[in-house]
């Protein structure tokens, strides 16, 4: 027989949950003289500090999809920023003007790190953070940049790439790396060629880094992103979701936090 109190109890049980909810807003933080304009995600459900995590946009800039892969994030119970690395908030529409924000920045290293700092810091100062427990995780060129970040020694609990550019002008040595690296690729994405895939490797060994290289195959570029279709379709690229590497790196994803995070 139920009692009374224990209807009481799953009642309130169920009111909490329906006042929980992730809650999101805007928020703008400085490098150097340029305004960033990211978007900061997190559970309302308790005032508890938690880890952090970057989420760095893919080539277009910090657009819708980053902003819901925070919220995704903030509903597993992280705290998560969705950063600014084009300055201004600015996004492109076009191939050609994608490829030019991202060359700007990822082809300048001293940039790219004093931007991803920029983020770090804001995110490390957030009230709901523990900041002592930070990851970044990126796509396409997003991922470009975390692993940058990760073979230049930034002190954080796990690095994240999808989809992303593994070629660098700056391969890590041995001992650079002090972030557990996890890389999701699609194995037919005409982008990352089998020799990149072969060096990266490489210098992750010599590095003595602790990384995972997945590769699915049948995927291509921004296999992650259910936009990926249409843009493929409108500029021609070779670009296409794949639900299922989508969703298993996506898995993998919150294992590595589970195991980073403890």
């Amino acid at each position: 027989m139920i009692t009374r109190t224990v209807i009481t109890v799953i009642a309130m049980m169920f009111a909490f949950e329906s006042s929980a909810e992730v809650v999101s807003r805007e928020i703008s933080y400085k490098q150097g003289d340029t305004v960033m304009k990211g978007m900061i995600a997190h559970d309302n459900s308790t005032d508890a500090k938690r880890p952090g995590v970057l989420v760095v946009h893919e080539w277009w800039g910090h657009n819708a999809y980053a902003r819901k892969r925070a919220r995704m994030l903030a509903e597993l119970g992280y705290t998560a920023l969705a950063v600014d690395m084009y300055g201004d908030g600015k996004t492109a529409d076009h191939p050609e003007d994608a490829g030019k924000f991202s060359s700007a920045v990822g082809g300048n290293l001293p940039l790219a790190r004093a931007r991803f700092d920029a983020a770090l810091s804001t995110l490390k100062n957030q009230p709901t953070v523990d900041a002592d427990r930070i990851a970044a995780i990126g796509y396409c060129f997003g991922g470009s940049i975390v692993l940058g970040m990760a073979r230049m020694g930034t002190d954080i609990d796990g690095v994240v790439s999808y989809h992303g550019s593994l070629a660098t002008q700056s391969p890590a040595s041995k001992g650079d790396i002090n972030t557990p690296i996890r890389v999701f690729n699609g194995a037919d994405d005409p982008f990352i060629k089998a020799e990149q895939i072969e060096a990266f490797k490489k210098e992750m060994e010599t590095a003595g880094a602790d990384y995972k290289f997945v590769n699915y195959p049948g995927a291509v570029h921004s296999f992650t992103n259910p936009d990926a279709d249409a843009y493929g379709k409108k500029f021609n690229l070779p670009l296409a979701y794949n639900k299922e590497a989508d969703e298993d790196s996506w898995q993998q994803t919150q294992d590595f936090f589970k195991e980073i995070f403890k």
